[in-house]
């Protein structure tokens, strides 16, 4: 297990964030309160892009680092926590938390030496209900319901801070008895195994359901944060299941076979 002392704070995802301007205020706020791992989901106008470094104030580090990536599957396949920030938890079915909840689980995931994250949507359209099925739970800032447009930055801001009060007060102790989440590679593994064994068994009907079908089962498991242990063993039940339904398969062929009669017996 990672030292938690020497490990990073929550990473900050921004998915299709579309100004610069936006980009580099968010690279301010992580400067602000302590964090410097940015990741970039598909930025509108590519990157990088000189204005943002000219709105970060000179809190250049996050935006140096700051890697991009085509899926936000790739920019989440390390985590073992991911918190979705949304006004609009929709249809998944995730806990919603605030962002004081949101910083003491990831503090505690800290503590424990996971890697941890928050993301974020764009400014257009926020989040997806699919993209908010791949992590394990939404936090939602309890703001006036008469104006509830949030500006990117300030979103982050809030979560930051409150993430950054865990750490002034010292962090956590450790929950041993809990085990480590697996990768969120590892668990989309799964997911593709799985979707695929449902696929060839027909589970996937009416065609027009599948979307949100796939999305329902993804947010169950999500919920229980698997771990690297209770992945394999769900391979290993959706391995064993589709072997036995092709054994099945094969002596219902073999009796068929043998019930019709051959070409030219009387």
């Amino acid at each position: 297990m990672a030292d938690p002392m020497n490990a990073p704070g929550p990473c900050v995802i921004l998915n299709e964030p579309q100004l610069a301007e936006n980009i580099g205020a968010v690279a301010r706020v992580m400067a602000n309160f302590g964090l410097s791992d940015l990741r970039l989901v598909r930025p509108r106008d590519g990157w990088p892009q000189e204005r943002a470094w000219a709105s970060a104030s000179g809190a250049s580090w996050p935006l140096d680092e700051a890697r991009v990536f085509e899926t936000l599957a790739e920019a989440m396949a390390d985590l073992r926590l991911v918190l979705a920030t949304t006004a609009r938890p929709r249809e998944a079915l995730l806990p919603v938390v605030t962002p004081r909840e949101a910083a003491g689980r990831l503090a505690e995931g800290h503590a424990n030496g996971w890697p941890v994250g928050l993301l974020y949507g764009g400014e257009r359209a926020g989040l997806e209900t699919a993209d908010i099925a791949l992590c394990h739970a939404i936090v939602t800032i309890p703001i006036d319901p008469r104006f509830h447009s949030l500006n990117l930055a300030q979103a982050v801001a809030i979560t930051a801070y409150e993430w950054r009060l865990t750490q002034a007060d010292g962090p956590p102790p450790k929950f041993t008895a809990a085990p480590e989440p697996a990768e969120q590679a590892t668990v989309q593994g799964f997911y593709d195994q799985l979707e695929s064994e449902l696929e060839a068994a027909g589970f996937f009907h009416p065609p027009e359901k599948r979307a949100s079908m796939v999305r329902n089962l993804r947010v169950a498991f999500g919920r229980a944060q698997l771990s690297d242990q209770e992945v394999r063993t769900l391979r290993g039940v959706v391995t064993a299941l589709s072997r036995g339904r092709g054994r099945v398969l094969a002596k219902l062929a073999a009796a068929k076979a043998k019930a019709s009669p051959e070409v030219g017996e009387v």
